[in-house]
């Protein structure tokens, strides 16, 4: 398992983290099997979605913001919805990997939601074999 430190410096935005997974997954060794790719925050998430067209990411943020209203939340923080948004997408992912490469569709990338930020970041990435 390798943690990998990230500074966001955006309230939200998605990171494209494909390369570092792929790295990573090259580095283990590892030919046949999955890969998780894990955020541990309670307002970043993992997902995977298009990488060619950067307009797919900047809409899926204004979706989130329409499915996460600006209403009387209880949590004090004021980030009630940065954890809602984590909730719907996930904190996780895992890729299958063969013979040494990701399985990911032609325009899929591995992507870090930051709903909270700008912060100092990680997200773990763990190879296992089958």
């Amino acid at each position: 398992m390798k943690t990998v430190e990230l500074q966001t410096y955006k309230k939200e935005a998605f990171v494209n983290i494909t390369r570092s997974v792929r790295e990573e997954v090259m580095k283990s060794g590892l030919r046949d099997g999955i890969v998780l790719v894990h955020s541990p925050h309670t307002t970043a998430g993992i997902t995977i979605t298009e990488n060619a067209d950067p307009d797919v990411c900047s809409d899926m943020i204004r979706a989130l913001d329409a499915l996460t209203p600006k209403i009387s939340y209880d949590h004090a923080e004021g980030n009630s919805p940065a954890h809602l948004k984590t909730i719907l997408v996930g904190n996780n992912v895992s890729v299958p990997v063969k013979d040494g490469e990701l399985c990911l569709g032609i325009w899929q990338g591995i992507y870090f939601c930051e709903f909270d930020g700008p912060r100092n970041r990680q997200y773990t990435i763990t190879p296992v074999s089958k």
